[in-house]
Parts: structure tokens; sequence; C-alpha cells
């Protein structure tokens, strides 16, 4: 079982995240691709001390980049969309 700081990479602010969390009190963060949503959301009651009601995952696969003459390909990536309950409020500087 990975730790809570593997789980969680980072949080993604986005228009549209900002809006999601303005609106329907919901927070996105980027995760390990091989994280699952019980994992997620431990992590994210303990890190952050919220209470969780829901948690939404997206996979994503990495785009093919060129550099120079060689083609690389960017990491895959998971999206996880955490639906806080009703009285609770997260806060990113």
């Amino acid at each position: 079982m990975m730790s809570i700081y593997d789980v969680i990479k980072k949080p993604l602010i986005t228009e549209k995240a900002v809006d999601m969390k303005e609106k329907n009190n919901q927070v996105s963060f980027s995760v390990h691709p091989k994280a699952n949503k019980k994992e997620i959301k431990n992590a994210v009651e303990e890190l952050f001390e919220v209470k969780v009601k829901d948690v939404k995952t997206m996979n994503f696969k990495g785009k093919k980049k060129r550099f120079g003459l060689n083609i690389g390909r960017r990491d895959d990536w998971k999206k996880a969309v955490v639906m806080l309950e009703d009285d609770q409020k997260l806060e990113f500087v």
C-alpha cells in the first residue's frame, strides 16, 4: 500500500477545476496511476482533514511529442475529482 504522499501528486488548478470547486464543492488532483478510489479518499481525508463524499477517476494516456529528430512520449497520468461533504471546505493558496 502506498503512503498518502505517494497517492496525491498535486492539485489541479484550472478554470474548470475552480468552477467545479465553487459550484459543486469538488476538488481535482493528479494522483498516482495505480491508486484506487479508496486510497485516494483516505489520503485526502487524512492529509487535508476533510470528509469526502465521492471520488471519480479518469485515466489519461501520454501524448506523443517530438524532440528534434526523436519522438518521445509523455507519461500516462490519472485525474481524481473528489466531492466533499456539504459542510466541508478545502482551500489552496
